[in-house]
């Protein structure tokens, strides 16, 4: 099945719509079950499509669904170019792109290609011994002289990154699991192996990916030690605090200049199918945004990528994002941001940060006026919080690592609640693989459909409200700026401008306006106009919207 606008030499192709567009993450397992397995399928995702539809986002993110042994859910693939049977067939995921395809969404797959399962056909071979013709495909190293590791690097999921393997004596390389080793993109043939996945699903008729962890694909070919971190330098954003992953610079272990070189090559794939594109998670604490930039610096790399400041545990406060802002037109001046505030790796940030439905609200309408593309993550948009998991029903292998310092992420892995009828919310009519968690359930959607004051209806308005103003979704920032707990930034594109102001604090603040004739625009998002002796006085959680003249 090939979709005749990714084909090469085809009519005309909005190769741009990426940019400033709004991408639904669904993490598959959690979604909607169709046959009673308790796990969420492929085509559970179909039956839900005219919901997603209905949010006027313009694409949707579909976590790894590939067959797997599933001892990291899905981000340890044994079989890139097939469906796992407990999501359905690729039959399934030519329905599901074609009925999303026909709801005017576009479709993008998780690629997980920094490492594999150690059940790959791949790996299997490789491991038989030091001369096989897949010998070379994932990164192995002899030990030290006294039998220890060849470095000091550490995995993300803890303990060290090297794993012993008897049949070639030798250690390979694991970021994250044991069972996760790590390809050796140093290796030609890898770099063709995984582009030959990826023009698989292009052909296929997929819209784009997103690029899991797009900065481990390559480490350093001298395996140097990783220096010490300074204690001050160190923080959470990419593994918990108790993780001593925490206490390196890993600056061998990954981010490796040749990376630019795969991404060209990557980019030079998807050009042949116009539309295509790609979103990179830059997996690093200390040099996120200057990874973004690097990597999506014009047109030769990604498109697009994300890092982890907008999905930080410490409160977006004024000053921080402009913070955020003011490094990013320092780094990545050329590039593209995607903006998140939760996924399926955090705390969803309802909980993480603490807020109220009024603080929840003025986020979504401040996120939906950055400059850069927005992902938001399944359930967000009905403000749910994180889900109590008990220790005995964990899956995730990070929290049952971790525990109880950090309870891992099947608290925002619980299940999709549709409706508050039901022991299962409407995921599915068997056991579902996590508990359904019953405060979420009466936030449903079935809940928020009939109460027009819902934060559903306001992610609804405030997405259309981006999609109906072109200057958000492609235009340039000037700012941002703070006034005490006030940000406020102006949007520009093709002679229109638009003055956006956030008060994000609980209590009431304002702000001296700038000259011009502006009108108030966004009403219905709570927006507020100035008083007649230009001052704006903005109260709790309050947004102002302005456009020019």
């Amino acid at each position: 099945m090939t979709r005749m606008d990714n084909v090469p030499g085809s009519a005309t192709v909005d190769a741009d719509w990426w940019r400033g567009a709004v991408i639904y993450q669904i993490y598959p397992r959690s979604y909607q079950d169709s046959n009673g397995d308790g796990i969420g399928d492929l085509l559970g995702i179909v039956n839900r499509l005219p919901y997603i539809a209905s949010l006027g986002v313009d694409a949707i993110w579909i976590s790894p669904f590939f067959t797997s042994p599933m001892k990291d859910f899905g981000y340890d693939v044994s079989d890139y170019c097939d469906v796992d049977p407990m999501f359905g067939t690729l039959s399934d995921f030519d329905v599901l792109l074609e009925t999303a395809h026909k709801l005017g969404l576009k479709v993008m797959i998780d690629l997980v290609l920094s490492h594999t399962s150690d059940q790959h056909q791949w790996f299997a071979q490789s491991r038989k011994d030091r001369t096989n013709d897949k010998a070379d495909w994932y990164v192995w190293a002899d030990p030290k002289p006294d039998g220890t590791p060849p470095n000091n690097w550490l995995s993300i999921f803890g303990g060290p990154a090297w794993h012993w393997d008897a049949r070639r004596e030798q250690y390979y390389l694991h970021n994250f699991l044991v069972s996760q080793p790590d390809l050796n993109f140093h290796a030609p043939a890898v770099q063709d192996a995984l582009l030959d996945v990826t023009r698989f699903w292009l052909n296929r008729g997929v819209d784009g990916f997103r690029l899991d962890t797009i900065n481990f694909y390559f480490a350093d070919k001298d395996l140097r030690d990783n220096p010490a971190l300074p204690r001050d330098e160190r923080n959470a954003t990419i593994a918990p605090s108790v993780n001593p992953y925490n206490h390196q610079r890993h600056l061998y272990s990954k981010n490796q200049p040749e990376n630019l070189e795969f991404l060209a090559r990557f980019r030079s794939l998807l050009d042949e199918y116009p539309g295509s594109t790609c979103v990179g998670e830059v997996g690093d604490a200390q040099q996120g945004l200057e990874l973004l930039g690097e990597y999506t610096k014009g047109d030769a790399f990604a498109h697009m990528c994300y890092a982890f400041e907008f999905l930080a545990r410490d409160t977006l406060t004024a000053s921080c994002v402009a913070e955020v802002f003011d490094r990013l037109h320092r780094v990545a001046a050329d590039g593209w941001a995607c903006w998140a505030f939760s996924n399926h790796d955090v705390e969803r940030h309802a909980s993480r940060w603490g807020l109220t439905p009024a603080a929840n609200r003025l986020f979504t309408t401040m996120m939906m006026c950055l400059r850069g593309s927005v992902c938001i993550y399944q359930g967000e948009e009905l403000g749910l919080g994180e889900a109590d998991v008990a220790f005995e029903d964990l899956q995730d292998p990070y929290g049952i690592e971790f525990w109880p310092e950090f309870k891992g992420r099947d608290g925002c892995r619980t299940p999709m609640v549709w409706e508050a009828s039901n022991q299962s919310a409407g995921f599915t009519t068997g056991d579902p693989w996590l508990p359904v968690s019953h405060e979420q359930t009466a936030k449903s959607v079935q809940v928020q459909e009939d109460d027009p004051t819902a934060i559903l209806h306001h992610y609804r308005r405030a997405i259309a409200f981006r999609k109906a103003n072109p200057v958000f979704g492609k235009g340039q920032i000037e700012g941002p700026h703070t006034s005490g707990d006030i940000l406020w930034f102006t949007r520009q594109h093709n002679g229109a401008q638009v003055f956006c102001a956030f008060n994000l604090s609980d209590t009431p603040s304002h702000i001296d306006m700038p000259s011009g004739d502006w009108q108030v625009v966004g009403q219905e998002l709570g927006s507020t106009g100035p008083m007649a002796d230009k001052t704006l006085h903005l109260g709790p959680w309050q947004p102002c919207l302005l456009r020019l003249n």
